[in-house]
């Protein structure tokens, strides 16, 4: 990996949007994948980083481009708890029921983790409650299994 794609993946997880947009100004690759997978959108979103997240959709950045387990920048903030972010990203176009390598999904995430508020707003986007991770786990039974009781109550 060159030294701006190290530069454009270090300014993703810094939230640099100063950097990210010179970046993108020299039309560097903003949707290429590290060793792991990851992109900088993914990067940015799990960091929590609402403007860079802004900067790189709107510099079209792939909104459901999935690491190497899977992941989506959407799961991600799911399991870190940023609502805004996830707004940010459905409204770009985010796939709530891309499945990662075991067949979780978004909802999944923010079920296991308490995470209520992206329950309803994935709920809101059309999330499906019926797909099943490897085990044949649904959303609903990821919250029962961790007690998350109003993730129940929006679930069935």
């Amino acid at each position: 990996m060159d030294s701006n794609y190290i530069t454009l993946f270090n300014a993703a997880r810094q939230g640099d949007t100063h950097l990210l947009q010179q970046l993108i100004d020299q039309n560097v690759d903003i949707n290429v994948h590290d060793e792991k997978g990851f992109t900088p959108l993914i990067i940015a979103s799990y960091h929590g980083h609402l403007e860079a997240v802004r900067l790189l959709l709107e510099a079209h950045a792939d909104v459901n481009a999935q690491d190497g387990g899977g992941n989506t920048a959407l799961m991600g903030v799911c399991f870190k708890g940023y609502p805004d972010i996830a707004e940010i990203l459905l409204e770009h176009g985010a796939d709530v029921d891309i499945q990662h390598s075991t067949g979780g999904t978004a909802l999944m995430f923010a079920s296991m983790f308490g995470r209520n508020e992206l329950v309803k707003i994935i709920l809101q986007h059309g999330a499906d409650k019926e797909i099943r991770e490897h085990r044949g786990l649904t959303a609903l039974d990821l919250a029962i299994q961790q007690g998350n009781e109003e993730a129940i109550v929006l679930l069935q």
